[in-house]
């Protein structure tokens, strides 16, 4: 065969992840929080887009109505109604209209500020307004304490010494929120460049330190601190400390053989013990929690079914200024500004409809959860039925990527709470004797309740729990059992009786 260099043509078949459609995946996946910074990004780069002050919401899921019927034997069916108007909701029939927005040549430095309304009382210029930035009232509001600002001004008058200060300094920085010391010492004495001792000795000044308890590196440690500085840290606190592991197993007969004390003074032991702050960290930098804003609203509606609608807050309102476009393309001249100018247009276009596909992509997969989890909403967790992500993607033709994109990080607003959309995916457990699977989360709901129903002289064991389920035609073993009773932190049967136990004795 000849090596010559020879032309071919061939005809193959490839996926080609284009820019654009690489936004419009971003974004499915991105969370309300998260596609907000996106957009404001976007702002920032593109000189064609800009918010829209009319407030507009996203029209194409405005209102959207699913009716869910489930009479007698007949299949449930959802009827979508867009806009009031009974038009099929599809993705074909997505109108991605870009505004035109008035652009306002005006501007004076200083000067008097005419409202619609006539009212011409309100002044306006360089430094001239009461409403500026040196008025910013936030700047007068007392900044809370943190944990390090408040070692920062015990240090200062407790330690004076240069190379204990640094020493103290870099372990401060090593504390976690809870006020335990991370990470290993002798690492501080080699980056500094001083001993192991001199390092151990300034920790031991450090944990003198308030609040008491701190600079712990073990939550033995940390309470014996405490104890140490209310006086109450015997041999038997000691061996108590250094077992744990049976104060929360309940295992007195064990603590008071190793401490070689009566039971009822092991009792106020540990209630001493008990008395005491685990994490001492965290009367410090506590921060604020956020809302969870829900993406979909769902409500019942009147004679039936329920209302789906997105929320509107979160959604952003972007438009794209077509005569700022306009004015720009005829001043421009060159090449490459014209350029500039056309990549800025197509990409405030592609993001405008990645935003409304995103929207419309959400309100599918939302209410088609909705129509096939309709009975828990009525009935609650029991009635949760079994769901994986293609039995939504078969339902609303779509692939079980983009509906495990959409069903991340976003949340919906029911009659019962917020919950995140992939709450309601579940595995199947099978019934026993052939009868229906039941959802592993209203399996572990079903144990949970039985659990809180004990009373102290017959508490439940793990066999006994799957026995109870198989009579109730839930198919499931022991193992699984205890799986999930783990997962829920739901101690053992043994520690449960004793728990239990303790309680009736204290009440009586």
């Amino acid at each position: 065969m000849a090596l010559i260099p020879r032309l071919d043509l061939r005809q193959t078949q490839s996926l080609v992840m284009t820019p654009q459609l690489q936004q419009a995946i971003k974004l499915l996946q991105l969370s309300n929080i998260e596609l907000r910074e996106y957009v404001e990004s976007q702002l920032e780069q593109n000189p064609l887009l800009e918010h829209d002050e009319r407030g507009d919401a996203f029209d194409a899921g405005a209102a959207v109505e699913a009716t869910v019927a489930s009479e007698g034997n007949e299949p449930m069916s959802v009827d979508l109604a867009v806009g009031g108007e009974g038009s099929a909701f599809t993705d074909n029939d997505l109108d991605f209209e870009i505004y035109d927005n008035v652009f306002d040549t005006r501007s004076s430095d200083v000067g008097w500020a005419t409202d619609p309304l006539g009212d011409s009382s309100r002044w306006q210029g360089r430094g001239g307004s009461f409403d500026g930035p040196e008025s910013n009232q936030q700047e007068m509001l007392s900044r809370q304490t943190t944990l390090r600002d408040h070692l920062a001004m015990q240090l200062a008058v407790e330690i004076g010494d240069p190379v204990e200060r640094i020493i103290a300094t870099h372990l401060i920085d090593m504390l976690d929120e809870a006020g335990y010391l991370t990470g290993d010492i002798s690492q501080v004495g080699e980056l500094l460049g001083c001993s192991v001792a001199r390092v151990e000795s300034t920790l031991a000044r450090l944990q003198g330190f308030e609040p008491t308890g701190i600079f712990a590196r073990s939550l033995a440690e940390c309470l014996a601190l405490q104890l140490q500085e209310r006086g109450q840290l015997h041999r038997p606190t000691r061996i108590i400390l250094d077992h744990l592991d049976l104060v929360g197993q309940r295992d007195w007969p064990a603590l008071a053989r190793l401490c070689g004390i009566h039971p009822q003074q092991l009792t106020k032991l540990v209630a001493r013990i008990r008395a005491c702050n685990p994490k001492p960290g965290l009367a410090f930098d506590q921060a604020m929690a956020q809302p969870v804003i829900p993406d979909v609203i769902m409500r019942p509606q009147h004679g039936g079914g329920w209302l789906v609608e997105l929320n509107n807050e979160v959604l952003p309102k972007v438009l794209i200024n077509n005569q700022y476009y306009s004015r720009i393309c005829a001043a421009v001249n060159k090449r490459n500004d014209k350029q500039y100018i056309s990549e800025c247009f197509q990409s405030a276009n592609w993001l405008v409809k990645s935003l409304h596909q995103r929207a419309s992509t959400i309100l599918k997969v939302a209410t088609e959860i909705i129509r096939q989890q309709h009975e828990f909403f009525i009935n609650g967790v029991q009635s949760l039925k079994p769901l994986v992500l293609r039995d939504i993607a078969d339902a609303i033709s779509m692939h079980e990527s983009t509906v495990s994109r959409v069903t991340s990080q976003k949340f919906v607003a029911t009659p019962r709470g917020i919950y995140e959309l992939k709450y309601f995916f579940t595995h199947a457990i099978g019934g026993s004797n052939g009868g229906d699977s039941h959802s592993a989360e209203s399996v572990r709901h079903r144990i949970k309740k039985m659990i809180d129903a004990e009373i102290p002289q017959a508490v439940l064991s793990d066999d006994a729990l799957a026995e109870a389920l198989q009579k109730e035609g839930i198919g499931v073993a022991r193992r699984t059992v205890a799986k999930y009773r783990e997962a829920m932190r739901i101690p053992s049967s043994m520690q449960r009786r004793r728990e239990k136990m303790e309680l009736r004795d204290e009440e009586l």
